[in-house]
């Protein structure tokens, strides 16, 4: 993956392509309170008071990548096209079956063209990994005969048990389950991406699996994904200030890139689309370590939807755009990390409000 702005490894930020967003799109399943989750037995009480989260989406039946459909046909709809040159499917868990392509059926389902479907992994950084795919697809130019490029981005989760417990596989993290989508194209869009970037740190890998021997089939250590086991385990060997620089130094570097491609600075920055993390998490990974305010953020509607593995990003802007509180001009910083670990910071301008947007008065949107 290359920087359009757009940077990776140490190259040098350069001026970012003219990418527009043409389209968006979340599909949400019904919320379960946090508080009925306590009261169930299901969450300690005095994390979930920690994690200031009030609800998470819970699909009841629906397939992961059926979520990640329905959003698809939503953001292809408001974008007025009908196909695309590539599409890239990004997920954090089980999407229903073994040895299977989800990505396929998002194709069939969605879209109903022949051009190349790809899964993408990366866990909670998925869904950014794969817009940095979309772009370098859009970078290459239109192939000849081809007027625009498009690029469908989709991501698609269902934390279920028996593997994921969304309640206790990462304490301080409730999981929500949902779809989302982002059409891309070459030439046409209502926003623009003005830089992004994604910066790896290896060294940190190990966090999220411990001191477990390599497995041959899945859960073959656990029965449910267990992410604070696995940190312990790799905590108990390592300084935790180093771990903490190493970790800090990746990301800073994503933003740092990211908003050099765009040759801007957080205080240019109108509103901030960061991981749906409880609120003790986001204070130390994001709102203090870069000094944002929570009112820009959307906290006070992620709160109420969870993490949604792969697609906290996707499902922020959709919000933030869909509700109308972006118009022309207004700058929107995503930012995400992933297992791995990978950190990625995208900057988004706002060219025009879409149609599909509502025309409320922003003050006070959250």
């Amino acid at each position: 993956m290359t920087e359009a702005g757009l940077g990776a490894g140490d190259a040098p930020a350069v001026a970012a392509p003219d990418i527009r967003i043409a389209g968006c799109a979340s599909w949400l399943p019904p919320r379960t309170a946090v508080a009925d989750a306590v009261a169930a037995g299901l969450c300690d009480e005095a994390l979930a008071t920690a994690t200031g989260m009030v609800s998470v989406a819970v699909a009841h039946d629906e397939p992961a990548p059926e979520m990640a459909a329905r959003a698809a046909r939503t953001a292809l709809g408001r974008s007025g096209f009908d196909d695309v040159s590539l599409i890239l499917h990004a997920s954090f868990f089980y999407q229903g079956h073994d040895l299977w392509a989800p990505a396929s059926y998002v194709q069939r389902t969605a879209v109903g063209n022949q051009c190349p479907a790809i899964e993408v992994g990366q866990v909670s950084n998925g869904g950014m990994a794969a817009l940095g795919l979309a772009v370098d697809h859009l970078r290459s130019g239109p192939a000849s005969g081809e007027l625009d490029r498009r690029v469908l981005v989709t991501t698609g989760d269902a934390f279920r048990p028996p593997g994921f417990d969304r309640w206790r596989s990462d304490s301080g993290t409730f999981y929500g389950d949902g779809g989302t989508a982002l059409v891309l194209s070459s030439r046409e869009g209502f926003a623009r991406i003005r830089g992004l970037a994604t910066v790896s740190a290896p060294e940190l890998e190990g966090m999220h699996r411990g001191e477990d021997p390599f497995g041959h089939a899945p859960f073959s250590h656990r029965p449910v994904v267990d992410l604070d086991a696995c940190k312990k385990d790799f905590l108990a060997t390592r300084r935790v200030t180093q771990v903490i620089a190493a970790s800090a130094a990746a990301q800073d570097a994503a933003v740092e890139r990211a908003l050099a491609g765009a040759g801007v600075t957080l205080a240019d920055v109108d509103r901030f689309v960061l991981p749906h993390l409880g609120r003790k998490r986001l204070r130390a990974g994001h709102l203090a370590r870069f000094g944002i305010a929570e009112e820009r953020t959307t906290w006070q509607w992620s709160r109420g939807v969870g993490h949604l593995g792969a697609g906290d990003q996707i499902a922020g802007f959709d919000h933030l755009v869909g509700s109308g509180a972006l118009g022309s001009g207004d700058l929107v910083v995503w930012m995400s990390v992933g297992a791995g670990f990978t950190y990625s910071c995208a900057v988004v301008e706002m060219l025009e409000r879409p149609d599909w947007a509502a025309t409320t008065n922003r003050e006070g949107v959250v």
